[in-house]
């Protein structure tokens, strides 16, 4: 039996239409197949490899904490050097209203962590969502994303979850004495790369502390660079009462954290003790992969080239096929006619050597999320790939 009868018999499904394709390694922004041939990534694992693929100081601090130790104990318990200072460097760059880490294992878990909190610290039981967000696959995740044809299948799910248009100001009256929380992603993700308008955040921000509701961003996809600030919220000139952060976080291993003020973080100390817990959470080798990855990406000004390497693409990404270019950094999207022809553009991408995905919602989208330390140059020969994939399918 081969590798890929394998993959299709005896690892779960997500979609009739997985490419199989075959990975022998990765390298900075390639990644390089069993067919022998090598690829450009403009999907950096879907917005995670920031730093490109094994990047030596993440690589090295894996190894390093490794040869230590791995997993001995549950979170919060022992003192553990690279969570812990992980926390602290955190904390350090973070406005000082968001100096306490709690440290989880992925995004989606980091959402339902901060759900809870939410909910403990206000004593409310209504959470404002927006429709048109995702914020993860898990139950509580899955209740505060706005696409009812993605979470029909699963109801019932939370209640006590209401839905606003994003960049909608008439709809900020939704948020009232009730309201526990309102959870949005800074940057709109699977809903095509749509960005806040018209000063929007700080709007939601004042109608926040209008009536004493907390304001969770979520910073999954936007954070750590991706947008040409550590964090997207930076350009909004607003801070949240708790961060969600995942991705990216970890330089390619799989860590989130939830992130917030020593007061709100308390209400899980007691009644009840442990009011959340992980088994994993904190785990001393990711922690130190994204400890590396962090000093790394602060100490080698990848962020302050981000600016000029979205306007390469905004400026060289012009076709009669693309209706818009939506985003910010190098988080954007490109907006063609159908699903269909988005499908075909990666297809043939793909046997050119360049990697492309699309998004969650907006099938017609082609996702550019390269890891950041892309180059000028490739980001012109990538883009020379996508207007001769485009030129294929409309001639």
């Amino acid at each position: 039996m081969d590798l890929k009868q394998i993959f299709f018999e005896h690892q779960a499904q997500t979609t009739d239409f997985a490419s199989a394709f075959e990975v022998e390694r990765a390298e900075g922004c390639y990644v390089y197949g069993k067919d022998g041939k090598r690829y450009l990534d403009l999907v950096a694992g879907v917005s995670a490899n920031n730093l490109g693929h094994g990047h030596p100081q993440v690589t090295a601090a894996v190894k390093e904490q490794l040869d230590r130790y791995s997993h001995v104990m549950v979170y919060g318990e022992y003192v553990q050097e690279q969570p812990a200072l992980l926390s602290k460097r955190l904390a350090e760059v973070l406005p000082t209203s968001l100096s306490n880490v709690y440290l989880v294992n992925s995004g989606t878990e980091a959402i339902e962590g901060a759900l809870k909190i939410a909910k403990r610290c206000t004593r409310r039981n209504e959470i404002v969502a927006a429709n048109g967000a995702y914020h993860g696959a898990t139950h509580g995740a899955l209740s505060v994303t706005g696409n009812l044809e993605w979470t029909r299948s699963m109801r019932p799910l939370l209640p006590g979850i209401k839905f606003i248009d994003f960049n909608d100001f008439d709809h900020l009256k939704t948020i009232n004495h009730k309201t526990a929380a309102v959870i949005l992603e800074t940057i709109q993700g699977a809903n095509g790369f749509v960005t806040p308008e018209n000063n929007y955040l700080k709007a939601v921000r004042e109608r926040c502390d209008e009536v004493g509701a907390l304001l969770i961003l979520d910073e999954i996809q936007p954070g750590f660079g991706r947008t040409g600030s550590l964090f997207g919220f930076e350009h909004y000139d607003i801070v949240p009462d708790i961060l969600v952060v995942g991705k990216a976080m970890g330089g390619g291993l799989p860590i989130g954290g939830f992130i917030s003020s020593q007061e709100i973080m308390d209400v899980i100390r007691r009644n009840p003790m442990l009011g959340h817990i992980t088994t994993f959470g904190g785990h001393p080798v990711p922690a130190a992969a994204s400890l590396a990855h962090l000093n790394a990406l602060l100490d080698e000004g990848w962020i302050d080239l981000i600016e000029t390497k979205e306007s390469i693409f905004r400026q060289r990404l012009i076709h009669p096929a693309v209706k818009a270019v939506t985003g910010k950094g190098l988080m954007l999207a490109v907006h063609l006619d159908t699903p269909e022809r988005v499908q075909e553009v990666a297809r043939r991408a793909m046997e050119k050597g360049l990697i492309l995905f699309w998004l969650l919602f907006k099938g017609n989208a082609l996702r550019v999320t390269p890891p950041l330390i892309i180059t000028e140059e490739q980001i012109h020969w990538a883009c020379d790939v996508i207007i001769e994939c485009l030129d294929e399918v409309t001639s």
